[in-house]
């Protein structure tokens, strides 16, 4: 165990690079490195997609006219050297410019700032219910090992890491909406709905703010079912892994100790089980989260959700190579957020964690 730090001891060892600041200004720029080395891969595979963007963008009539051919290579950097392109993208990327899209014609940043709250209200939602279910049926779970809880939680949990999404999806839509009618749909909100004023782009959220509670219920209706589809898998994940984790921890000594002393097996869970296992599940809970925005493409097409899947499916359909770049870079971005959130998860949690060499 090492020792208490007074003020000078503190301030002592954060200037000598084993502190809280220094760890976080190394992962800082960690994370800087591998957005750039995102970049490179992501253009670098883009290029090798089959198919002419040119072609896909412009049809056939205007492709076969070499001057608009032309034009449109010029306009959008096509027409020079792959190498030359990658840096001039990475300058403008460094300026906050993502490019043109070749399908919308707009700035890609401007189509992200659309599109991408949506995603974002979806995912949260789904992240938030995967998990505190994943984490509570987890516990139960392992708390009735081999009883029949147990055997239906295992169950379920393999059924959810087991179900594609897109078959998820159709499913729960065609029973929810088509046989009980419970769900309302398709989209945000009903058909000709007013969204509230933008102030997020999280329709619930902006809802609240302009207290207009009956735009909220109505977006939250629809938001419910996708995000319980997009919730399933990582609640299958989490709960599987917090079983496992707490299991091998309720066979420690010290466990063993807590209970014989007489504590109430709540106590014994809540003091001596979740702090170490939740380290673990964090890791767990924050690729999640990453993975729910990236694996929201299909999920969003069934419910005809418009946010950064339907954008990327419509960008590669198109081949709009700045579009399918943008998606990435966002994706990415969150991945290498969440990492750098659960590294500094650890050191709340456990702050006597070191760094590995």
């Amino acid at each position: 165990m090492e020792p208490v730090l007074g003020k000078q001891g503190l301030k002592k060892r954060l200037l000598s690079g084993t502190g809280f600041t220094p760890f976080i200004v190394r992962r800082l720029l960690t994370s800087i490195l591998l957005v750039i080395g995102v970049t490179f891969i992501s253009f670098t595979i883009t290029q090798l997609v089959p198919g002419d963007p040119v072609a896909a963008n412009l049809g056939q009539s205007a492709y076969s006219d070499p001057a608009i051919v032309a034009a449109f290579e010029k306009e959008f950097g096509l027409d020079q050297p792959v190498p030359v392109q990658y840096i001039k993208y990475l300058g403008n990327l460094l300026q906050g410019d993502f490019g043109v899209s070749l399908s919308s014609k707009r700035p890609v940043i401007e189509d992200l700032r659309e599109y991408f709250p949506a995603t974002l209200e979806i995912a949260a939602v789904a992240v938030f219910l995967s998990f505190f279910v994943g984490l509570f049926l987890g516990i139960v779970s392992a708390i009735t090992r081999d009883k029949l809880p147990d055997q239906i939680i295992r169950v379920f949990s393999l059924t959810g890491v087991s179900m594609p999404a897109f078959w998820t999806a159709l499913t729960a839509f065609y029973i929810f909406f088509f046989v009980l009618g419970w769900a309302p749909g398709t989209g945000r909100l009903e058909p000709g709905g007013e969204p509230p004023a933008n102030v997020t782009g999280l329709f619930t959220i902006d809802a609240l703010i302009a207290g207009d509670f009956d735009t909220f219920k109505q977006a939250f209706s629809y938001l419910l079912l996708p995000a319980m589809v997009l919730a399933i898998y990582a609640i299958g994940v989490l709960t599987r892994f917090t079983r496992a984790s707490i299991l091998e921890i309720l066979g420690n000594d010290y466990v063993r100790a807590a209970r014989a002393k007489g504590l109430p097996e709540y106590l014994v869970i809540r003091r001596h089980v979740l702090r170490p296992a939740l380290l673990s599940i964090i890791t767990v809970a924050g690729v999640a989260f990453a993975s729910l925005l990236a694996g929201s493409v299909l999920v969003e097409n069934v419910f005809s959700w418009p946010g950064l899947g339907q954008y990327a499916y419509r960008a590669a359909i198109g081949l709009d190579l700045p579009g399918i770049m943008g998606v990435s870079m966002v994706v990415a971005t969150v991945y290498i957020f969440m990492n750098l959130l659960v590294d500094i998860l650890y050191r709340v949690i456990d702050p006597q964690m070191k760094d590995s060499k």
